[in-house]
């Protein structure tokens, strides 16, 4: 198994995925058990993120201006993929969706999230306070958990990376960015590294 970046898939990460691949079968959709795959895929992720040994640097480059988002796995199938999601200091995200479960855990530094919900009136609003995710920390999003949010990198000095976990091809799914206004714009977010 080798990754995007060209390079032999690190012994965790491969661990990782293995395991992973486990949790959720052959198959996917309706059938999929998201509730057991947060859980026990939470506890992998977790896992993952307790040991800051295994990430490849090329993988690990901030932008001077934007965020990166670096493939290290798609699922052949499409049923997950797995990122590295690299903050330059003081960067952030737009309030934006997934449109599938996904997981994040932090590798290094830490992240700000913001849940938004939809009023009535189709503009957003904040929904609770802002979440600050610490170092080893895994949280997860999905249509059904709540999917609309913005993320900060916690820190104006240094760089933080999270590792996000997907149910699908994430670079490759139609998903939107949001105003608080509530106007919509499609996007796909693509990665870094790979078509």
């Amino acid at each position: 198994m080798s990754t995007p970046l060209g390079f032999e898939t690190p012994p965790r990460l491969r661990h990782f995925v293995e395991a992973l691949d486990a949790l959720l079968g052959p198959g996917r959709g309706p059938a999929l058990d998201e509730t057991r795959v947060v859980a026990q895929g939470s506890e992998l992720l977790r896992e993952l993120v307790s040991h800051d040994d295994w990430l490849p640097q090329q993988a690990a480059q901030p932008d001077p201006q934007y965020y990166r988002q670096y493939l290290l796995y798609r699922d052949p199938a499409a049923r997950f993929s797995v990122v590295s999601f690299v903050w330059g200091p003081g960067q952030s995200t737009p309030i934006h969706d997934h449109t599938v479960w996904g997981l994040i855990g932090l590798l290094r530094g830490a992240e700000i999230s913001q849940d938004y919900q939809r009023r009535a009136d189709g503009r957003l609003e904040k929904a609770g306070e802002a979440r600050r995710l610490e170092t080893g920390v895994v949280t997860a999003v999905s249509p059904t958990l709540g999917d609309i949010h913005q993320v900060f990198n916690a820190y104006d000095d240094r760089v933080s990376i999270g590792i996000h976990v997907y149910g699908a091809d994430i670079g490759a799914v139609d998903r939107s960015v949001f105003t608080p206004e509530g106007a919509v714009k499609p996007f796909r977010s693509g990665y870094a590294n790979a078509a």
